[in-house]
């Protein structure tokens, strides 16, 4: 298996494809707004309306929560998850300053 050479890269291009990642794939992204929508949530919620199951569910949100975008209270038999709001404003600040930097060139193909 090959490496990802993260080390090449700086802490802070690490944790951009960090934060990226809970965009990569659709299963999260509906996660995610969920959770913005309801503002907390119980993980059989995310499995009656994701077309997903249990276990793939819990995954994604383990990813997620690895990420640090949400956080979770564990009280069996349910585990709560919310958005993590200091990790959503270091990934709000960090896509809008990249966004920032663009600047249109007219010569380029």
């Amino acid at each position: 298996m090959g490496t990802t050479k993260t080390e090449s890269f700086t802490e802070e291009q690490n944790r951009v494809a960090e934060l990226a990642k809970a965009f990569a794939h659709p299963a999260r992204v509906a996660i995610i707004q969920y959770l913005l929508e309801k503002k907390a949530c119980i993980c059989n919620d995310l499995v009656e309306i994701l077309p997903l199951s249990q276990a793939t569910v819990s995954q994604h949100l383990q990813e997620l929560k690895k990420i640090g975008i949400i956080k979770g209270e564990v009280n069996p038999p349910k585990v709560c998850y919310c958005i993590n709001e200091v990790v959503w404003q270091e990934f709000t600040e960090t896509f809008v300053t990249i966004m920032k930097t663009f600047q249109s060139k007219t010569n380029c193909c």
